[in-house]
């Protein structure tokens, strides 16, 4: 009776525990991206933007930047139909060897090396997990493995082991309005993007599904027609699948949708001229100071890296061309800071103010807000500050403003 009475007062204990345990968690998350603070004097000039759709305030204003196609998204019918096909006649190899992976890091400033599979020891064939289940690689291990291309907070994981190495004959059809990104595992353990590479045999794959973007948060319904998806892929090329733990994840991701909402705003400084300026004395001012013409019909100026950092639109979003620029005259233009996409600091502020009165005074144009009103030194100053503690939110959190995770997380 004493065992007994024993054994359910541990099993409580262990319950008890975990509750506070999750409860902590919860709490942990809450903190990480809880609600900032607000400024009333700037209530009346903050807009705050998602899918492109503006709400309350005067003087910013957020614009949201064009997005080139998804190459992956592309004819998926038509994918998905060429890799049915050629994967029945596929003939796998079995190599494998033990090396270490380096791979570059695309969301990080600089290169990360891993150790292969297993946190520096080297696979052994005899692995238990992985030879009980026939997998090429152990899916307990793949789980572990931190790689650069996605972010756990916000990019929604499927892992899965082959039993058997494969060619990627065409990207598997991910259907889905968020971005998403196929990493595959060579047979000699490195890490790469996957493609469709003849030669090219992949022992797993790491498939993630972008959930936090400028297009707003990916509903349930969505990754768990993702997981669908994976699952579909994995049956095709004969593997064992296992998931981010999906309740857990939402609570996490959904947090980190709000906060980016918070921040996710652009500052627009409109230069503005009392009759019209040239196009072509336009051009010859803001190139002058370094900026240049882009694709999309807009000037960028660069960061030290080449990378664009200001943008320069017209006033009514219409594009720059060439042929207008030479015969048209315009009214002014406006100046975008956007918050999350530039580094922080107070001299990179410094330099985009510096380049829009410098353009005031070369072309006599007036900087107003958005309701045409004459910016004044205390209203700058204000915007300044907000500007700097929307960014040390972000660098709270983990999330360098202008830094390539920052770039895809606000993209």
């Amino acid at each position: 009776m004493i065992i007994i009475v024993l054994g359910l007062a541990i099993i409580l204990a262990v319950i008890a525990y975990n509750m506070y345990q999750e409860n902590q968690y919860r709490k942990q998350v809450r903190e990480q991206f809880g609600h900032s603070d607000k400024d009333a004097l700037l209530a009346s000039k903050t807009s705050h933007v998602r899918d492109g759709k503006e709400s309350g305030g005067h003087g910013l204003l957020l614009k949201k930047q064009k997005k080139a196609e998804d190459a992956a998204l592309r004819n998926l019918q038509e994918q998905d139909e060429i890799y049915a096909a050629k994967a029945k006649l596929a003939k796998p190899s079995a190599i494998k060897t033990d090396i270490e992976l380096a791979m570059e890091d695309d969301f990080t400033d600089e290169p990360v090396h891993h150790t292969v599979i297993g946190l520096n020891n080297e696979i052994n064939t005899q692995t238990t997990s992985a030879t009980q289940h026939g997998n090429l690689v152990n899916l307990d291990e793949l789980v572990q493995v931190e790689l650069p291309w996605f972010d756990p907070r916000f990019d929604y994981l499927a892992y899965i082991a082959l039993n058997e190495a494969q060619e990627l004959h065409a990207l598997p059809r991910l259907s889905n309005r968020h971005r998403f990104q196929i990493i595959g595992c060579t047979m000699d353990d490195r890490f790469q993007v996957a493609e469709p590479i003849p030669g090219v045999y992949y022992q797993g794959f790491v498939m993630g599904l972008q959930a936090v973007s400028r297009n707003g948060l990916a509903l349930p319904e969505e990754l768990g027609q993702f997981n669908q998806q994976v699952a579909a892929f994995a049956q095709l090329v004969g593997g064992h699948v296992r998931y981010t733990d999906l309740p857990a994840f939402v609570e996490v991701a959904q947090a980190l949708d709000s906060f980016c909402e918070r921040v996710d705003q652009t500052i627009a400084i409109h230069l503005v001229s009392r009759s019209s300026i040239s196009g072509l004395e336009l051009r010859s001012a803001v190139e002058g100071v370094g900026f240049n013409l882009a694709e999309d019909g807009t000037f960028h100026y660069p960061d030290e890296n080449g990378n664009p950092m200001f943008v320069l639109a017209s006033l009514d979003n219409s594009p720059f061309t060439g042929a207008l620029l030479n015969n048209q005259a315009y009214r002014g233009f406006s100046m975008l800071f956007d918050i999350p996409h530039i580094p922080a600091g107070e001299k990179t502020f410094d330099l985009f103010m510096d380049l829009a009165v410098k353009l005031s005074g070369q072309l006599s144009l007036d900087l107003v807000n958005d309701k045409m009103e004459e910016v004044s030194t205390p209203w700058l100053k204000d915007v300044r500050n907000y500007v700097l503690a929307r960014q040390e939110e972000m660098l709270k959190v983990g999330i360098k403003p202008g830094s390539k995770q920052s770039l895809r997380l606000f993209s």
